[in-house]
């Protein structure tokens, strides 16, 4: 198949900011033989299992969280991974940190590696913000509700990362005590935080 027969399936990947699930590009007109065939003629890059970028679109930016956004759909980032995007962590996530609910499996990703965390119906349904990066929309915990994940979580990430992202939301000028508050009651962790953020403020 000449190249400029390509031109209508690149164009539905250009259409979708260059990049695609192979499910999702099938489901849009672009056969699978085709997907495989730009692949081998250079077109097409495969950025992950089952995820395809036309050759000529920027590299990600953010890969890690736009390939797990793009092949789990219902992922939400938290806890270390959402704190590393809003900037109130020093640590560096080795895995993507994504919430499920708790009737949803873990899905099996060789990579990028992920942790998921189950979350209750209420908790998984607060507080999630779609971000677009490089063109996917990606859902992640907004600031005042990773802070309260934190303390949800904190037998499993460590208080020390609790603590430390509380005392960092609270230096910043967005902070809103009331709002952060109210993620601590979902989160049924006001009690434990209650203490310490007296004690910071």
């Amino acid at each position: 198949m000449p190249n400029d027969l390509y031109a209508k399936y690149k164009k539905v990947f250009a259409d979708n900011s260059g990049i695609l699930r192979a499910s999702t590009a099938v489901e849009l007109g672009v056969p699978q033989h085709v997907i495989y065939k730009m692949v081998e003629t250079g077109e097409l890059v495969r950025e992950a299992q089952g995820i395809y970028r036309l050759k000529e679109s920027e590299p990600l930016g953010d890969p890690d969280l736009v390939q797990i956004s793009l092949r789990v759909p219902r992922a939400v980032v938290c806890l270390i991974s959402a704190l590393y995007f809003h900037e109130l962590t020093t640590q560096i996530p080795h895995q993507v940190h994504i919430a499920l609910p708790r009737d949803v499996k873990t899905p099996k990703i060789s990579y990028p590696p992920i942790k998921a965390f189950h979350f209750s119906e209420a908790s998984y349904k607060s507080g999630i913000e779609e971000h677009s990066l490089d063109g996917v929309s990606v859902k992640i915990y907004s600031t005042e509700k990773t802070v309260a994940d934190c303390f949800k979580f904190r037998e499993k990430i460590g208080m020390s990362i609790a603590l430390e992202a509380l005392k960092d939301y609270l230096r910043s000028p967005r902070s809103d005590i009331q709002l952060l508050m109210k993620y601590a009651t979902v989160n049924r962790v006001e009690n434990v935080m209650r203490p310490y953020l007296e004690s910071l403020v």
